[in-house]
């Protein structure tokens, strides 16, 4: 078992996730003037559920290539968002859809953070007594 896994539960695996999720998201963003760009997206629960359950491992294609932080893939397969209306361009990138998804995201990365940071912050506090 990791052992991340179990100090800091699954705000780990979060962080992976989230990280790629924000790159997802970001990528929508500056698209969002490309003809027929189709905005993408990941269903967190089940990225993360996957990437938790250690049946995702890193592809690799070089022997130089390093595995992901202590084997895990944040994983998750990347779907097509459904626009609510589409542009006559093709492209399906709704900015107020994606600057609020990235924002929601960017804030549940953050809490994340905090929380293994104040796992951190205790056990150190443990450690040294003070």
């Amino acid at each position: 078992m990791h052992i991340g896994t179990d100090i800091f539960g699954n705000h780990e695996l979060a962080l992976l996730v989230r990280g790629r999720r924000a790159g997802v998201l970001a990528a929508n963003l500056a698209n969002a003037d490309t003809p027929n760009f189709k905005s993408r997206d990941l269903d967190f629960a089940a990225a993360l559920q996957g990437a938790d359950g250690g049946g995702l491992a890193l592809a690799t294609t070089s022997a130089a290539h390093l595995g992901g932080a202590a084997g895990m893939d944040p994983g998750g397969e990347l779907l097509y968002r459904i626009p609510y209306q589409p542009s006559l361009d093709g492209n399906t990138v709704e900015t107020p859809v994606e600057m609020a998804a990235f924002s929601e995201n960017a804030v549940r990365y953050q809490a994340s953070l905090m929380f293994i940071n104040r796992t951190i912050a205790e056990i150190e506090t443990a450690l040294t007594g003070q």
